[in-house]
């Protein structure tokens, strides 16, 4: 019968290159889209706008672009992902 042994550090490691990694653009969108977020708010009486949402994440693809150096469409993603986080969180301090 043969033993099998427990690789302690390879389980780690595996368990550290299965999370899921944050994007580049993506610390610096979710803070370019707070910044739009005080002009303009993005979740107001319960509901989503969806168009100051949309005006926040265009506003903030630009300086995606120079900062990480990805393409518009990578930079659209990011700052729709940040500006739906935002906007999410905005929703529930009205709600509470």
């Amino acid at each position: 019968m043969s033993h099998r042994t427990v690789s302690w550090t390879r389980i780690d490691r595996a368990g550290r290159d299965a999370r899921t990694t944050i994007p580049a653009g993506m610390l610096g969108a979710r803070a370019l889209i707070q910044f739009s977020a005080r002009t303009r708010p993005l979740a107001t009486a319960g509901r989503y706008d969806r168009a100051a949402i949309m005006a926040a994440a265009c506003a903030a693809v630009s300086g995606i672009m120079e900062r990480c150096g990805v393409s518009r469409r990578e930079a659209m993603s990011s700052a729709l992902k940040a500006a739906w986080q935002v906007a999410k969180a905005a929703y529930l301090a009205v709600a509470h």
